[in-house]
């Protein structure tokens, strides 16, 4: 039997520790290449998870300015919780119960804020603050562009005016358009005096309108009472529009005159969305940011805008002449939130149903509680057939 050949193939020349193997050109290259590819691979998966969250965060920030808060900033109401918690104060400002009220609602509109707060440095803290800013300030800007057009038909549909409103013009509203000087008149002073309108119009020290006064645009029937300023206050139509409009759809706000007896707005949306053979259908924001009761603070991101949208002012800022916007917002808030008693918070709540039977209807799923549902006699008669069956059979 023949002897098998040797192997000629020459030892590897293997270098002293400081040296290298000597490789192919080639292979340093088809490495080289694929290192760069992985590297090139991951960025992009980097990237896109990158932008996933810049775009759930501008998303999830829609739902600030409406619902929390108007001008203060996130920074802030996160300062004063922290305060509170280290501190454990016994007295407190009225602003600083407000911004701790704001950081409550905070949490509430963005449930997972807070956890996410305590999870991530700071850098990372402060971009996804200013990526939810981002999405707050623009959903603000959309409501303002949508209610300048929508507001100056519904005034003009309402009041009938002899110049009418151009959806697409903000010079000729404010004091200087009767109708919508008469909207913004305050409450204290009647429009219908020439003394009056002339002293608004010329900004007399005698008639000086800043947020201190509520103006008519939020009284029923735009008619305030002197002797009782609260009646029909934030109980206008046009706010009631503007609201459906924001909240609910444009459409819907057709149905302001009505007493809540429509159908349920969130029922038929979500119905709409998924039935066959349908177009697309818009998911109302109402839906999307899963409110289904009116709160004080999204009343008075509505007053603000109204108050806006009828002014001769062309972009939105926190003061116009001798009206501050953000202590206006605070006053609307305080009104709902910081009251002098008991009985003024039984008002706050009977208004704030009437608010969420108009725009949602009345409809009451959200109350059904575990402990309201097990009172009702479905549960009671399976406690009673449970009862019957353990009877039994304790007898057997």
């Amino acid at each position: 039997m023949s002897e098998p050949e040797p192997n000629h193939t020459p030892a590897l020349a293997l270098p002293d520790l400081s040296g290298a193997v000597p490789t192919s050109a080639e292979a340093r290259a088809k490495r080289r290449i694929a290192a760069l590819e992985e590297e090139l691979q991951m960025m992009h998966q980097e990237k896109g998870t990158k932008q996933r969250k810049t775009t759930y965060y501008v998303s999830q920030g829609r739902a600030i300015r409406r619902m929390v808060i108007l001008y203060t900033s996130l920074e802030d109401l996160i300062a004063e919780n922290d305060r509170r918690y280290e501190e454990q104060p016994e007295d407190n400002t009225t602003e600083q119960d407000r911004l701790q009220r704001g950081y409550i609602t905070l949490a509430q509109a963005v449930p997972w804020l807070h956890e996410k707060l305590g999870e991530l440095d700071i850098d990372d803290s402060e971009d996804m603050l200013k990526k939810l800013k981002k999405g707050a300030d623009a959903a603000r800007g959309d409501d303002t562009s949508t209610l300048k057009d929508l507001v100056a038909g519904w005034v003009n549909q309402d009041f009938h005016p002899s110049c009418l409103l151009k959806a697409d013009d903000k010079h000729s509203r404010g004091f200087m358009h009767d109708t919508c000087g008469k909207l913004l008149c305050p409450a204290e002073w009647d429009w219908s005096d020439a003394r009056v309108k002339a002293g608004i119009r010329d900004r007399t020290s005698e008639y000086i309108v800043s947020e201190n006064s509520w103006p008519l645009f939020l009284y029923e029937n735009y008619s305030p009472d002197s002797s009782n300023l609260e009646k029909g206050l934030f109980k206008s139509k046009i706010l009631v529009q503007a609201f459906k409009a924001t909240f609910t759809s444009p459409s819907s706000a057709r149905e302001a005159d009505g007493d809540g007896d429509g159908a349920d707005i969130l029922e038929n949306n979500r119905r709409a969305r998924r039935a066959l053979n349908q177009a697309k259908v818009k998911t109302c924001v109402a839906s999307i940011i899963n409110m289904r009761k009116v709160t004080p603070r999204s009343i008075a991101y509505i007053v603000c805008q109204v108050r806006f949208a009828l002014s001769g002012v062309t972009s939105w800022r926190t003061v116009d002449g001798d009206f501050d916007y953000e202590m206006f917002w605070n006053n609307t808030v305080d009104f709902f939130e910081d009251v002098p008693g008991p009985v003024a918070q039984r008002r706050v709540a009977h208004l704030l149903e009437w608010w969420t039977r108009k725009i949602f209807g009345r409809n009451h799923r959200e109350d059904l509680t575990p402990e309201v549902v097990s009172k009702m006699s479905v549960t009671a008669l399976a406690e009673q057939r449970k009862a019957i069956e353990d009877a039994a059979y304790d007898s057997d």
